[in-house]
């Protein structure tokens, strides 16, 4: 659980941000969004041969 301490005379947008940022940096909603948008591993790596196909071909077209 994150705490944010409000120090006196500190503006709630403050201490608002502070915990924001705080959160942010615990990859909490980076780890949900992907545990909500599961994809099998052969699925994955299909995916990533196929862009690094695609990364390739624009590669080699730049050549040209």
């Amino acid at each position: 659980m994150l705490v944010v301490n409000v120090k006196e005379n500190e503006s709630i947008d403050k201490a608002l941000k502070r915990f924001k940022k705080k959160f942010e940096k615990t990859g909490v909603l980076r780890q949900l969004r992907k545990r909500q948008a599961f994809e099998k591993p052969s699925v994955a790596r299909r995916n990533e041969i196929i862009h690094a196909r695609y990364v390739g071909q624009l590669r080699s077209n730049e050549d040209i």
